[in-house]
């Protein structure tokens, strides 16, 4: 755990309390604060009870009296598309709104840390796209190396939950959006953006607002060193503000749709060849076309993320070419779950948006594709021109129906995961990949994505026997 730093005797209200909420609760009252917890879940609200914390409904009149702080878990709005009541009653009371992750920030640094020969470090990665799979992999490459390594935030241990820092350890934080938007303190080491495209924008109030979200682990605290991939307009402009200059090499840029050239320090893909490039010059290069925890465009993009952030972390390049190839891929993430009769089966149920689905789409030939779910604002267009290798679609989710009618390829109406999966699989021909790629959320049939792609799983390997 990371006990919470300078709030003895303070009364801290803590709003939501699933595991971050939970785990901030733990670690306040280890700093020897006096947590106040509240969630609209009554069953949330016993489990806290049950562990000896106090709720109290931080709604009513008087609530924050005496409150030093309000910690909201990042599911609860405090902006848009309307704020927490809770939320409101504390910006009315003067009470600062901020959340686990800025505790984390504030607190993991220790006297302890004047013992350690080497300074541990944070790695922090945000970005719509490929997050999760490049902190995975980012954690992979330093494991195998032999580097004290945890991984927390939006994958893994909560941040709060974590162990203290031991000598030369590195922590690797995957940040949403709904997290650093309103952590009061954001101060890592190294800051990995990935890419931008449209999602949450409820959430945000639209593109600037998602933007905006995201720019603030690189502008609140100034990472020393910051890898920002400048596919996206949005990245290019950030890597323009940050950096002093082209020949900055605190500022690494990252590309997979064109060759990088300058005095600075670039790490790009061009036809499945990560390759690195400083003042000018090519250092290393690498084949990613043989890594079949890898596969695709948007996957060799957090490869080279990663591998800025290892080279960053001082390994050599062939030390990280060994960790690309013993990666083996996160569930739900171009996850290959069977091979049969020639036919490949792929999991990519974190495809949540159309960026993302349309990224899966192009990384693998003739596709059978399983797609649909709760469709997020700004519309399927962005899958127009992505679809080239679908033979056709099997399209899951209660509205499955005008789902299918915005696709422009052949598609089935399925509903159910059972249904599409059963069609996807007399349908497929040797050579073919049957993906789940969904360019939805998954809350209209299931819990998460998680649900998702188990259940797209068990539906093939039941069917495979």
């Amino acid at each position: 755990m990371i006990v919470v730093q300078g709030v003895t005797g303070a009364r801290i209200a803590v709003l939501g309390l699933g595991l971050s909420g939970l785990a901030s609760a733990r670690a306040l009252q280890a700093g020897g604060a006096e947590p106040l917890c509240w969630d609209d879940n009554q069953t949330a609200r016993d489990v806290a009870v049950a562990e000896g914390f106090t709720c109290t409904d931080l709604a009513k009149h008087g609530a924050f009296d005496g409150v030093s702080a309000l910690i909201v878990s990042p599911g609860i709005p405090h902006l848009y598309p309307a704020p927490n009541p809770v939320v409101v009653a504390a910006l009315a009371a003067g009470v600062p709104v901020d959340n686990d992750i800025s505790l984390f920030f504030r607190s993991f640094a220790t006297s302890e840390w004047d013992n350690h020969a080497v300074m541990p470090r944070v790695v922090a990665v945000t970005g719509s796209n490929g997050k999760s799979t490049t902190s995975a992999l980012i954690h992979h490459i330093l494991e195998q190396v032999g580097r004290p390594v945890q991984l927390a935030g939006n994958i893994g241990r909560g941040v709060l939950d974590i162990d203290p820092a031991p000598d030369g350890g590195v922590v690797v934080l995957e940040l949403s959006s709904y997290q650093t938007e309103l952590a009061r303190a954001l101060t890592p080491d190294v800051a990995v953006f990935t890419n931008l495209s449209p999602d949450h924008l409820d959430r945000h109030g639209g593109m600037g607002g998602y933007f905006a979200a995201k720019r603030r682990l690189f502008a609140e605290g100034g990472p020393d060193r910051a890898i920002i991939g400048v596919d996206e307009v949005e990245g290019a402009y950030l890597a323009g503000q940050l950096a002093e200059g082209a020949t900055d090499d605190r500022v690494i840029r990252v590309s997979v749709a064109q060759k990088l050239t300058g005095p600075g320090w670039q790490v790009f893909a061009r036809k499945g060849f990560l390759s690195e490039y400083r003042k000018g010059r090519q250092v290393a290069s690498i084949d990613l076309r043989a890594i079949k925890g890898l596969p695709g465009a948007h996957n060799h993009q957090n490869a080279c993320a990663a591998y800025a952030v290892a080279r960053t972390l001082g390994l050599a390049p062939r030390v990280i070419e060994a960790g690309l190839h013993s990666y083996p891929g996160l569930p739900h993430r171009s996850q290959i779950i069977a091979e049969a009769g020639g036919v490949t089966y792929v999991n990519d149920s974190k495809a949540t948006n159309v960026d993302s689905a349309a990224k899966a789409l192009s990384a693998f030939g003739r596709i059978r594709w399983i797609c649909g779910g709760l469709e997020k604002a700004g519309g399927l267009d962005g899958l127009q021109g992505a679809t080239g290798n679908v033979a056709k679609a099997y399209v899951i989710g209660r509205e499955a129906a005008s789902f299918a009618m915005q696709l422009n390829v052949g598609a089935d109406v399925c509903t159910t995961m059972a249904v599409a999966v059963e069609r996807a699989m007399a349908d497929a021909e040797p050579g073919d990949t049957v993906l789940l790629a969904p360019a939805a959320a998954s809350f209209d049939q299931y819990d998460n994505f998680e649900r998702r792609g188990e259940d797209f799983a068990a539906q093939v390997k039941t069917r495979l026997g």
